[in-house]
């Protein structure tokens, strides 16, 4: 199946989104980006990966925010390695997203993606979601979180997301309005979800 969509992939933590992306860019042999993203960033700051691995998806109360909204007193001084590690880990993975979305189709999993390529109109942006006990199950079983800490642990790593998005993007993580297609992958499984997922955006760019 030949496409020229770009898959953003907004997910709650648990249910399975970063596998349903996966699923997508074998069926459709396209690269696929998560983890990549911080490999990618890192190589081209010559910063560590560790380093960007804990700032990954998190919020900083910093300048970057007056920046993004015009509210910042600008001061010449300012340089890429004035912002905290947060900021700009996000600057240089937003300027990544906008060069692998130039080079044609591919999967991206989370990282404000749909804002992010807001003005590409090949873009489909999804939000996969599921019911909070297939989240613990997966969560417990595939990755190794403690039965007793996963409820807590899912519920931290969603609000993570949550203000890491609505933070960068003075949007609502989870809002529909912001994505194409909301998807409960508890009802469908990560095979079929997949499969539904192309069908939609298949069905979406070959539209009048």
């Amino acid at each position: 199946m030949m496409t020229s969509t770009i898959f953003t992939i907004a997910r709650q933590y648990g249910s399975g989104g970063r596998q349903i992306g996966k699923k997508i860019a074998e069926r459709l042999e396209i690269p696929f980006y998560d983890k990549e993203l911080i490999a990618m960033a890192a190589k081209q700051s010559g910063m560590s990966e560790a380093i960007f691995e804990k700032a990954d998806e998190k919020a900083s109360s910093s300048l970057i925010y007056s920046l993004l909204m015009g509210t910042y007193a600008y001061n010449a001084q300012l340089t890429p390695n004035d912002l905290p590690v947060n900021d700009k880990l996000f600057l240089l993975q937003t300027n990544i997203i906008k060069q692998v979305a130039q080079k044609g189709p591919c999967v991206i999993v989370g990282r404000c993606g749909d804002y992010i390529l807001r003005d590409n109109p090949n873009c489909f942006n999804i939000y996969v979601y599921a019911d909070q006990e297939s989240r613990v199950k997966r969560a417990v079983e595939e990755y190794g979180i403690e039965a007793k800490h996963a409820a807590e642990f899912i519920a931290k790593k969603d609000k993570q997301r949550a203000n890491y998005y609505n933070f960068y993007t003075n949007l609502k993580w989870g809002a529909a309005q912001n994505y194409h297609l909301t998807l409960n992958s508890q009802k469908f499984g990560i095979d079929r979800s997949a499969q539904l997922i192309c069908g939609a955006a298949e069905l979406l760019h070959s539209a009048p």
